[in-house]
């Protein structure tokens, strides 16, 4: 593995993408489905250490996207190849479904200790953020024997046909695969940077205020009695709408709707949890706690894992209601239980000052160019939304930028209508962020 602190700056060698890659990407467009939403840039990844990629021609670029915030600890650390190289050695499946291993108990406990939910909790291993989801769904119709759920529009749980019930952050999600699975009814997310009826930026107090009015006033008194409603899916900073962070006082009014009407207040964590907001989870700005949490991307550092955690007495479905035979693979909690001890022993408290140091820099250039309407989000979670002159969503800048960015060697992807997300690995450094924000500046002047 390459040491990541001999490397300063991407070097971008050839063409992009190169020979090599072009060979990659042609066998990928005969023999892959074409279903995946990738970007217009064709990033082909050969190998990674630290906070930064190679590509199969040798390009090497900084990445600032971490695998879509997967890769919390930086690509192949050292101490979590070795957590997993010595878990291969002894046990790679069994089936913890149906057998026992030391393994699942112990990432349980450590869930149960750093998890933001009152009481004991029970946890659930799947293999992925949708499988998380699906979980909870089943959960919490399962405990309080009710159908309906509320989801957010601009929200992103998965895209498996339960889970997509839930998402509603882009038509193509959706289109062509007819009526949602499950009875969902979408409400408007608190953008204060765009209201929900006006498209324009508003005070926090407002959107809180026409967003709850929303659920209590409208929905609850028309389509949807609360009696009838198992949950309330929320994630605490939107992912792929835009990183949008729900106010803390929007997050406080929905656990006070959920105690009121006996519905479980679920919270994916898939994107915003492990760390990546500066506190291990999102929620936890707001000091609201949740029934049950969906957890994926960064918990394994790479390896597939997600995890439904619920409170005890919620978690209390009968034998073979639900199982998986993957999931709490061995491996992939070897993997899980060192990233944790690595977050708890410093990356989380690096998300939030180097991401707080990163916050400021994105700001200096929303000084500088008019068409950065807004930087918003917590930690190494942060949104930058590109805007037209009339305040109007620009997808148009993005993309250019977005492309600007992997030709000069910086790798960062888009969400929402118009926004560049940065989820970069935690072990991001000041003189790594100095870099980025110096090729952010000139790909931005370059694209307008």
């Amino acid at each position: 593995m390459t040491p990541s602190t001999e490397i300063k700056r991407p070097n971008i060698k050839t063409e992009l993408p190169g020979p090599k890659g072009r060979e990659i990407i042609a066998a990928d467009e005969k023999y892959v489905t074409p279903s995946y939403p990738r970007p217009d840039y064709k990033l082909v990844a050969e190998k990674g250490y630290g906070v930064w990629l190679e590509d199969a021609d040798g390009n090497v670029f900084l990445d600032c996207n971490a695998g879509v915030a997967v890769c919390s600890t930086g690509h192949c650390h050292p101490e979590v190849v070795e957590a997993i190289t010595e878990q291969t050695k002894r046990l790679m499946h069994m089936c913890g479904t149906d057998f026992y291993y030391h393994h699942m108990p112990d990432l349980g406990r450590k869930l149960n200790e750093i998890c933001p939910i009152e009481g004991d909790t029970k946890t659930h291993f799947a293999n992925s953020g949708a499988e998380a989801v699906e979980t909870a769904l089943k959960l919490a119709m399962y405990h309080t024997k009710r159908q309906k759920f509320i989801s957010f529009f601009g929200s992103f749980h998965g895209r498996t046909l339960g889970a997509l019930s839930l998402t509603s952050s882009k038509r193509a999600q959706r289109q062509g695969f007819a009526r949602q699975a499950l009875d969902v009814v979408h409400v408007p997310y608190p953008n204060k940077f765009r209201h929900f009826v006006t498209q324009k930026p508003v005070d926090e107090a407002s959107i809180v205020k026409d967003c709850v009015d929303w659920i209590e006033q409208k929905i609850f008194q028309t389509t949807t009695p609360p009696s009838e409603v198992a949950g309330i899916v929320i994630e605490a900073v939107q992912g792929e709408g835009g990183y949008v962070p729900a106010p803390k006082a929007f997050l406080q009014a929905i656990r006070r709707i959920c105690d009121e009407h006996g519905i479980m207040m679920i919270v994916d964590e898939v994107q915003s949890g492990m760390g990546r907001t500066g506190k291990m989870f999102a929620v936890e700005h707001s000091n609201v706690k949740p029934d049950i949490m969906c957890l994926a991307k960064g918990i394994g550092s790479g390896l597939p894992i997600g995890a439904t955690v619920a409170k005890a007495e919620i978690m209390s479905w009968h034998k073979g209601a639900h199982a998986s035979t993957f999931g709490g693979n061995p491996v992939c909690i070897a993997s899980a239980l060192k990233t944790i001890e690595l977050l708890q022993n410093g990356l989380v408290d690096n998300a939030r000052d180097t991401g707080k140091y990163l916050e400021d820099g994105l700001k200096k250039l929303q000084e500088k160019y008019k068409q950065i309407g807004d930087v918003r989000g917590y930690g190494m979670m942060l949104g930058v939304e590109f805007v037209k002159e009339n305040g109007d969503p620009d997808a148009e800048l993005r993309d250019k930028i977005e492309m600007a960015c992997f030709n000069r060697g910086l790798i960062i992807l888009g969400c929402g209508t118009s926004t560049i997300r940065w989820s970069p690995p935690l072990i991001l450094t000041k003189e790594n962020v100095d870099v980025a924000l110096e090729i952010f500046d000139a790909a931005i002047a370059e694209s307008l």
